[in-house]
This record gives structure tokens, C-alpha cells and sequence, in this order.
């Protein structure tokens, strides 16, 4: 049912979302926009990118927090039990809420970043234990190749047949539907990554290296 509660909850979830950690302190701190530079994003793995570890850091356990919480207040909304059909099917609507609002946020004029950290939070929210393989996936092709996209694909293309195989007893219909719009998502917000892969153009990402990054347009 659609209540008043529910839908500021809606809402606050896209706002919270919406709080662009990277320009903040890219600007706060910096006197950088992290989107005009590398690779426009104004997500982690840009931050890392152009800034270094001490400015990428914050903004990844920031993007992080935003999905958890946002999905969350699920909690104060419903009285079903966690875990329950009507429980999960808030936790996502909530969950998609707080990505959109990272992809297009209104305190950011609508140019945010691919919403990956942000997914991981609301992901580890719903389902902790399919999250946590997804996150030794994207670790795996990460180390291998050094690609923090072809990474974030492969864990989120992963991540629908983590809960298939591993959890398929307690899997809901809603959470593997939404599991698979994830996997879609991840591919269009990487359509340029793909182009830059295919063309061998895509670059390498050293997320704790010591040396701050160069700034380049």
C-alpha cells in the first residue's frame, strides 16, 4: 500500500542517494570536480583515479553507507519480519531509490557516478552473504586484470547466479528479479568502459597506491 510514510520514506532514500560524496570533498578539500577529470564519474573508483586513496577512501565508505542506509529504514517503516516477501520488496524499491539518486542527484545537478559502491551497500543490506562472494568476485578480476569496471561487471553479472545456486531456497522472486536488473544496469552505466576494453583503451587502477594521482582532463 502507498502511504504518505512510504513515500517520504521514497523520497529521503533519493536524497540520501543523492549526497555527492565525491564533489563535496573533492571540492571541500581539493578545490577539485572530480568530473572533470579522469573519468567524468563522480564516483570511487574517479575519486581514487584523480585524487589518491585519502580522498577515495571516505567517498567509498560514503557511497557505501548511503545504500545501507537508505535501505534501512525499512526497518522503522514495516512491522512484517526482516526477511519477510513484503520486507525485501521494500528494502529494494528503497535500495533503487538511493541508486538513482547517486546516478542523477539533484544536490549535484544530475551528473553523478555509475552507482556501484552505492549497489554494494543496499545489496549487503538485502542479502549479506551473496553480497560478500560478489565482493571476493569483483577482488578475484580485480587483482588479475586491474579493471575496477570489467571487476564490477563480472561481480554484478555474478551476482544473480550466487543467489540462484547458492541460496535458491530462500530466494524470493522480487529479489532475483532485482538482481538481474542489476546486472543490466551495471551494463549500461559501463557502455563506455566496454568500448574502451574492447579498444584496449580502458585503464588500470592501482586503488592503494601511494602516490596521488595526476589530474588529467
Amino acid at each position: 500500500m502507498i502511504t504518505p510514510i512510504a513515500v517520504s520514506a521514497l523520497i529521503f532514500a533519493y536524497l540520501l542517494g543523492s549526497l555527492p560524496s565525491a564533489v563535496w570533498i573533492g571540492k571541500l578539500f581539493y578545490g577539485v570536480d572530480v568530473r572533470e577529470f579522469g573519468s567524468g564519474n563522480a564516483g570511487a573508483t574517479n575519486t581514487f583515479r584523480v585524487l589518491g586513496k585519502k580522498a577515495g577512501i571516505p567517498v567509498l565508505i560514503l557511497d557505501i553507507l548511503k545504500g545501507w542506509v537508505a535501505v534501512n529504514i525499512t526497518f522503522y517503516l514495516l512491522d512484517d519480519a526482516p526477511g519477510s516477501e513484503p520486507y525485501v520488496n521494500m528494502q529494494i524499491v528503497l535500495g533503487i531509490a538511493a541508486l538513482f539518486g547517486h546516478i542523477f542527484p539533484v544536490f549535484a545537478g544530475f551528473r553523478g557516478g555509475k552507482g556501484i559502491a552505492t549497489l554494494l551497500g543496499v545489496m549487503l543490506a538485502i542479502q549479506p552473504a551473496a553480497s560478500a562472494i560478489a565482493i571476493l568476485v569483483f577482488l578475484a578480476v580485480f587483482v588479475i586484470t586491474g579493471y575496477v569496471s570489467l571487476s564490477s561487471m563480472t561481480a554484478g553479472f555474478s551476482f544473480p547466479f550466487i543467489i540462484m545456486i547458492l541460496f535458491k531456497t530462500s530466494v524470493l522472486p522480487s529479489l532475483l528479479i532485482f538482481s538481474f536488473f542489476i546486472a543490466i544496469l551495471i551494463l549500461v552505466t559501463h557502455q563506455k568502459n566496454i568500448e574502451r576494453l574492447i579498444k584496449r583503451q580502458e585503464s588500470r587502477t592501482r586503488l592503494l597506491r601511494k602516490k596521488q594521482a595526476v589530474l588529467v582532463k
